[in-house]
């Protein structure tokens, strides 16, 4: 596989339009982390790391995707891909963009850690955009 982020992106749009419950998705560092972030601003319910097992050696992130009690609308509209491995995008700080007038989040990965586009403005860090949540 030549971009694991885009797989991740692409497994949870998959279950989403599903309207499955949980989502499972190979487990890695960065993987970790955006699921953190989306469960931090409020994007999925819950998630659980599964650890590496004799039958899988990468490990596992289940997320519990969010729905609303009574429109069954999802919390995540869209997930967006920006930089690519084909073509990287790089921002600096006083240029990081904002998702819908800042109504969505731009996922971040900087030289302080994985982070949203508004802890990085706060951190004063730019970096490589990975995508767009909203």
């Amino acid at each position: 596989m030549t971009d694991p982020i885009a797989d991740y992106l692409t497994r949870l749009r998959n279950a989403i339009s599903a309207n499955h419950r949980v989502a499972e998705i190979p487990s890695s560092k960065l993987k970790r982390e955006m699921t953190k972030i989306l469960f931090e601003k409020g994007y999925i319910l819950s998630y659980k790391f599964e650890d590496a097992s004799a039958t899988d050696p990468q490990g596992t992130i289940k997320i519990a995707l969010k729905y609303h009690p009574v429109t069954k609308i999802p919390a995540i509209r869209t997930l967006t891909r920006v930089s690519k491995p084909g073509l990287r995008k790089y921002t600096h700080v006083e240029k990081i963009p904002r998702v819908i007038n800042g109504l969505g989040i731009a996922i971040l990965s900087t030289s302080k850690g994985v982070m949203t586009d508004k802890e990085a403005r706060r951190e004063n860090v730019g970096g490589e955009v990975l995508c767009y949540v909203y």
